[in-house]
């Protein structure tokens, strides 16, 4: 008999609704699914199965795509530059403070497995990991059960705070042209790799950090590959003075001008464009050459909210045509506070309530997170999709009373709802852990990770400041009486 499972009289079902291209309730319906993906869809189901699932007081979801999320050291970031920042970067934290913590390489494991436990947990089944290569990546990404796509970054110029003021490059051509190489190694052992759920996106850094030929020749690599490219560009206002210093174009104007923008490629945030009201330009024509290119915007509002920074506006960028997807960038991995944290800046940002609804943020977490990576069968539950999806507890007290369970997920209950997720058909989240991956032991790991991490905070300061005057605590700590 096919290793069939059935959910019986879903109380609601996110499905997919092809005559209008986006998601729609179904109520009371039956969802049948195996290893290849999703097989029924609707009303009663009464074909063979081996396994049943109550869908009393549940919600079906299709699993989240996050395209931009970075392992390695982010795990081990909390709590210690949250309330810091360059004054004169635009109060931005990550040029001078990010480079300072160190994270040895026996412990890279347990911070990517604590990241994917925590992308699981608030529904994520397919992400982008935008980190360095080591050997334990593939192995524990394909442990995990996850869909995931690795993002092995490279370029040529480090950044160096002087003096917290100012922002130089330090260039290092030939590094950067060996990074390159190893990264295309791995993107291709990740696209051959057995599972069948892995896939590899060709990622040179920053658009500030890798010269124009690194940067044409990565897409090259891209498009021969058939694979998407992902840049971080227009993230900072730092970035965005150094390249009209360079070139006198914005970071899309000078992606247009190198060929590289197009429908395979993700721009990492890509907040400070011509028309934001930080930037000098005025205009409003970066926005219309995403949408006529088909590029992709990669939206980590979290982190950027941390540093008093927003995007202006996912409305406005959605309505003007660009595909606006969503990622978790660094802590805390929670894909449904990442929602949440967008519907509200964008309202803010654009001065409406109107700029966008629940449904519009819901569609940037599946359908436009599958778009930009090139996909038509994740990010959504239909017959012969995938089956990546959440079952979310409607009897949880965060979506109780239940009049749109959608609302109550975003707005209320976030992750603390899900009740489990499945990735091809198999179960890789349940009870608030993974099924995989030693979850609570790699936690166990992190303090001591940190720990490490805090010590070499001086040795790591270009001025030698001491961890307490980089990382104070939010209040002062009293001696005992």
């Amino acid at each position: 008999m096919p290793d069939i499972t059935v959910i019986r009289n879903a109380h609601t079902v996110v499905a997919y609704d092809a005559a209008r291209g986006g998601h729609a309730y179904l109520n009371d319906a039956d969802v049948a699914f195996d290893d290849s993906g999703f097989l029924h869809v609707g009303g009663r189901y009464d074909g063979p199965f081996v396994r049943e699932i109550s869908g009393r007081d549940r919600m079906v979801l299709p699993g989240f795509v996050n395209v931009h999320c970075h392992s390695g050291e982010e795990p081990i970031s909390k709590s210690l530059f949250e309330d810091q920042g360059t004054a004169t970067l635009w109060g931005q934290a990550m040029y001078e403070y990010s480079t300072l913590i160190e994270i040895s390489d026996d412990a890279v494991q347990a911070a990517l497995t604590v990241m994917l436990g925590d992308l699981l947990r608030s529904g994520v089944t397919t992400f982008v990991d935008i980190a360095g290569s080591h050997e334990c990546w593939l192995p524990t990404l394909a442990q995990s059960g996850a869909r995931a796509y690795v993002a092995p970054g490279f370029r040529e110029a480090a950044w160096h705070v002087e003096n917290s003021h100012r922002l130089d490059f330090k260039w290092d051509a030939a590094r950067g042209r060996d990074a390159f190489a190893r990264a295309l190694e791995t993107v291709d052992a990740a696209e051959a790799h057995a599972c069948g759920r892995l896939g590899g996106i060709v990622a040179p850094a920053q658009v500030e950090t890798c010269s124009p030929e690194l940067l044409q020749e990565a897409a090259e690599a891209a498009r021969s590959r058939k694979v998407p490219i992902t840049i971080h560009a227009a993230q900072t206002m730092a970035e965005h003075e150094e390249l009209l210093r360079r070139h006198g174009l914005t970071a899309v104007q000078y992606l247009e001008k190198l060929g590289l923008l197009g429908p395979d490629l993700i721009l990492g945030h890509c907040i400070f464009i011509d028309s934001h009201t930080w930037t000098r330009q005025r205009k409003a024509e970066d926005l219309d050459r995403l949408a006529a290119s088909r590029t992709s915007v990669a939206h980590c509002p979290v982190t950027f909210a941390r540093s008093g920074m927003v995007l202006q506006s996912v409305g406005r960028y959605r309505r003007s045509g660009v595909n606006v997807a969503l990622g978790t960038d660094s802590y805390p991995f929670n894909m449904l506070e990442e929602m949440r944290t967008a519907l509200i800046n964008a309202r803010i940002a654009g001065g409406t309530v109107f700029d966008v609804s629940t449904a519009d943020i819901f569609e940037v977490a599946t359908l436009a997170g599958a778009s930009a990576l090139g996909r038509s069968d994740i990010g959504r539950i239909t017959e012969g999709a995938k089956a990546d999806f959440s079952l979310i507890d409607l009897k949880h007290p965060g979506m109780q009373p239940v009049y749109d369970p959608l609302r109550n997920l975003l707005h209320c209950a976030a992750e603390r709802a899900v009740a489990a997720v499945y990735v091809d058909g198999a179960c890789v989240m349940e009870n608030d852990r993974p099924t995989r991956v030693d979850y609570d032991g790699a936690l166990a790991e992190l303090q001591a990770v940190q720990d490490f991490a805090v010590r070499r905070l001086q040795a790591n300061d270009p001025r030698g400041r001491s961890a307490s005057e980089l990382a104070p605590l939010s209040l002062p700590v009293l001696p005992h009486p």
